[in-house]
């Protein structure tokens, strides 16, 4: 049985997440332009599948496949009217899968809208959609908040806001840095920390992004700025090109398990990946960090 998550980052431990969703999603034959968060309801089958595969690599925290779950998304693909029943059903099949001992967070990214002075998305209105979509998952069995891939600082604020108005479960939040060590908002790692931190977020961290090696710089300064925060990092693997029309990540399992203990030796508690990664990226993380404790496979 699992201790509260909490607990176990409080004795240090480190909590192998999963990776990509859309990777796999896509490769079981997900078309292209339509959600992920569809076969929640289509063929959740699938989205089991997904979750069984990076169990068994060595997960021990899985995300469910809701990134895209805020009614704003939602809208775009016409299941606005369906919001509560898609992030509840997607945290029961994960909380299904992981059973007793693993861990759910309940994944919430980006609205996708813009807040201003760039776009009509209001704060509170963003606060609201990300309490409704807390609400469900926190319904579905989820363990913790985990709000990821943010850019801009406003709306990363609404989402956290929007979680703990919705439940007192822990909320996670990461951002995605690609823009000169800032977000596409221009957000810095420290401004991230610090503020999400002064929030009440329990972790705080980096996904996403450009290439995983920039973590390395971006972990330290997260640490320094919020130093009572757990630190995540779970990267891209490696960067995309271009392969007879197929988009290829040139990050392998074993280069993704290397910086993986440099993000651990810099204080990373929660370590796994994200676009492009795959369960093999996950199971050599997972024996990467088990030889580091003298355990066996």
């Amino acid at each position: 049985m699992r201790l509260p998550i909490m607990e176990r980052l409080a004795s240090g431990d480190i909590l192998i997440a999963d990776g990509a969703t859309g990777t796999m999603l896509q490769a079981a034959g997900l078309p292209t332009g339509t959600p992920g968060e569809a076969w929640i309801l289509e063929r959740p089958d699938e989205i089991s599948e997904l979750h069984r595969a990076y169990l068994e690599a060595g997960s021990q925290i899985i995300l469910t496949s809701t990134f895209g779950g805020t009614r704003a998304r939602l809208t775009k693909a016409g299941l606005d009217a369906q919001v509560g029943e898609i992030n509840r059903l997607a945290a029961e099949l994960a909380r299904q899968a992981a059973g007793d001992d693993v861990y759910v967070g309940g994944d919430i990214g980006p609205t996708g809208e813009m807040m201003p002075p760039l776009g009509k998305l209001t704060y509170q209105a963003a606060v609201e959609m990300f309490a409704e979509q807390a609400q469900a998952l926190a319904a579905g069995g989820v363990d913790v908040i985990y709000i990821e891939t943010m850019g801009d600082l406003n709306e990363a604020k609404a989402a956290v806001e929007g979680a703990k108005q919705a439940c007192d479960l822990p909320v996670f939040c990461t951002f995605s840095f690609d823009t000169h060590g800032r977000t596409g908002m221009g957000v810095s790692p420290v401004q991230a920390a610090q503020t999400m931190a002064e929030l009440g977020a329990a972790a705080v961290g980096a996904n996403c992004g450009h290439a995983p090696e920039e973590v390395l710089d971006f972990i330290p300064q997260m640490r320094e700025a919020a130093p009572g925060a757990h630190l995540i990092a779970k990267p891209n693997a490696g960067l995309p090109r271009m392969v007879k029309r197929q988009v290829v990540y040139d990050a392998g399992p074993e280069r993704m398990a290397e910086l993986a203990l440099r993000y651990v030796e810099l204080g990373v508690r929660i370590v796994g990946t994200c676009c492009g990664s795959l369960p093999a990226h996950i199971a050599a993380i997972a024996a990467a960090i088990r030889k580091t404790r003298g355990e066996s496979a």
